[in-house]
């Protein structure tokens, strides 16, 4: 039956449509009025309640509600579009293409501008290239890149000498600048050394600068399906910039906020408002706020309980096993007075060291402060073995799972940690099946923005190289949906208004060229999207469906 509602003024028919209101739920047709789902039904019924709408036929295509990427950074990638090199498009196989691809680079750049890449692998890119490759490269400019877990990265000479960092210089909290055997840096820089360098070179950037370079990144997510996405670790000029596009009608994508905790005046001015999570609209929605507790596993840089596999890298002594960000009083002093204003607290965790790390401190703020429906986060949320799986759902945690880490970093953590660690990496299986919420997310620009490859990694267990993430942690393609749908929504508490396709619901929805359930399981991760509408509106149309 349709909703009684605003006039229905566009009908999508002849479709494959996977409502994701409950397993196996389908219909033919829907009909949209005033953005929002008003029925579904067979195609003979929708064209009866609205003969004169605009009528787009997907000629048996399967479509599927809007896809809800539940943590990544477009506002940050568009201020760096145009003007830092992205190895991961340029995809040097060597060290020597990778020099090559810089000295390109660095000649049309003036005389003493930055050179910076991002998107760094040094897995992928013959490892790191030494300080004295990076001056010559760079012709004398300084050089910075920022390796794809931006967590990490290697700068030149010029580059160290801008922030000080000499040999004299003492490493900064929670940060490292990592020396040779005679006290010189290297180059390589640690966790808080290297996000110094990198607030010195964005320190002039602009809401200008983020809103050049949006509209081309969020077409991007349009282009996957994804109409709707939380921005991690926001940035004061990324919120103004969001807030620009909708004032010019060019916002496409629906934006949560996840405020970052790395502006501290942000964080403060949130608070001193009194705006609490939830606050917003349909468009632009506040979600909470976040702190990054620990580093990455593919960089060898999470804190995990038991060492590393060798080889020692780079800077790594005996019994390496990466390091906390914050020490526990220090971090619960800054998300405190977060929580007690109703912010929602995300915390960032990857080796099981880190993930246990954000429950000490979400465990505090609740002893503290008593919520009943927090939604609190672990962000990425890597390593859980059975214990914190437990926790997590003791406690009502959300585990914001990095499916794009399982899927293009995962040989990565295969390396680093071996065969047996695998079943607990992303155990998607053992968190559905505990009762914890764990919507998915891609961390792009770190990794892929298409979902699907994401929740292909969750479904076959199985890296882009083809390596063995540990099948008993398998799911099934509906809960690889839902973590991109109905459980994106309820992490950013939004689950009345997105997640499936049910009358009263925002008309957002993608077209693919295959349906998820009919296809081998193996191809999941090539699936396609024709068309993307967002409130009704097409927004991405790769075949002229509309």
């Amino acid at each position: 039956m349709p909703l009684d509602t605003a006039p229905i003024d566009t009908i999508v028919v002849g479709a494959n449509i996977i409502t994701m209101q409950a397993p196996g739920h389908r219909a033919e047709a829907l009909a949209i009025a005033g953005g929002r789902i008003a029925a579904l039904g067979p195609t003979a019924e929708i064209r009866a309640l609205a003969p004169g709408a605009r009528a787009i036929d997907c000629a048996g295509a399967t479509v599927l509600p809007g896809l809800i990427d539940s943590h990544c950074h477009p506002d940050m990638l568009g201020a760096r579009i145009g003007r830092w090199c992205d190895l991961g498009a340029a995809a040097p196989a060597d060290r020597a293409a990778l020099l090559a691809t810089l000295g390109a680079t660095a000649a049309a750049l003036p005389a003493g501008a930055w050179v910076l890449a991002y998107n760094f692998d040094d897995t992928r890119m013959g490892g790191y290239p030494s300080r004295a490759e990076l001056d010559a490269a760079s012709g004398g400019r300084p050089a910075f890149l920022y390796r794809r877990d931006a967590l990490m990265g290697v700068a030149n000479s010029a580059g160290l000498a801008a922030l000080g960092f000499t040999a004299g210089a003492a490493d900064p909290p929670h940060g490292r600048i990592e020396r040779d055997a005679f006290g010189a840096p290297t180059g390589l820089l640690r966790a808080r050394a290297a996000h110094l360098l990198i607030e010195h070179v964005q320190r002039g950037y602009t809401e200008d600068d983020f809103h050049a370079g949006l509209g081309r990144v969020l077409a991007g997510y349009s282009a996957a399906g994804v109409t709707s996405l939380h921005n991690s670790l926001a940035t004061s000029q990324g919120i103004g910039a969001y807030q620009r596009l909708r004032a010019e009608g060019a916002l496409d994508v629906r934006i949560g906020l996840i405020a970052s905790g790395r502006e501290p005046e942000l964080i403060a001015g949130l608070i001193r408002s009194g705006l609490r999570s939830g606050f917003g609209d349909a468009w632009i929605r506040l979600i909470g706020v976040e702190w990054v507790a620990d580093g990455s596993t593919s960089g060898r840089t999470a804190a995990w309980r038991a060492p590393y596999r060798p080889p020692l890298a780079a800077g790594e002594g005996p019994g390496h096993r990466g390091e906390l960000l914050f020490g526990f009083e220090e971090l619960l002093a800054l998300a405190l007075p977060a929580h007690r204003a109703g912010l929602t607290v995300c915390l960032d965790g990857m080796g099981d060291r880190g993930v246990e790390f954000t429950l000490d401190i979400i465990e505090a703020l609740l002893e503290d402060t008593p919520r009943a429906d927090h939604r609190m986060r672990v962000e990425h949320c890597c390593a859980v073995p059975p214990d914190l799986v437990a926790r997590l759902a003791r406690l009502g945690v959300v585990a914001s799972s990095a499916s794009g880490f399982a899927h293009d970093l995962g040989d990565a953590h295969l390396a680093a940690r071996g065969p047996a660690e695998m079943k607990h990496l992303w155990p998607l299986r053992a968190l559905i099946d505990a009762g914890v919420p764990a919507p998915c997310h891609s961390d792009n620009p770190v990794c892929d923005v298409n979902p699907f490859r994401g929740m292909a990694a969750l479904v076959n267990r199985r890296t882009s190289g083809g390596a063995d993430l540990d099948a008993s942690q398998a799911i099934t393609v509906h809960e690889a949906l839902e973590t991109y749908t109905r459980l994106g929504a309820w992490a950013g508490r939004e689950e009345r208004l997105k997640g499936d396709l049910s009358p009263g619901k925002l008309a957002d929805l993608c077209v693919l060229d295959r349906d998820p359930f009919a296809a081998p399981p193996q191809e999941l991760g090539e699936t396609g999207v024709i068309a993307t509408l967002v409130g009704g509106r097409v927004v991405h149309d790769a075949r002229g469906l509309a």
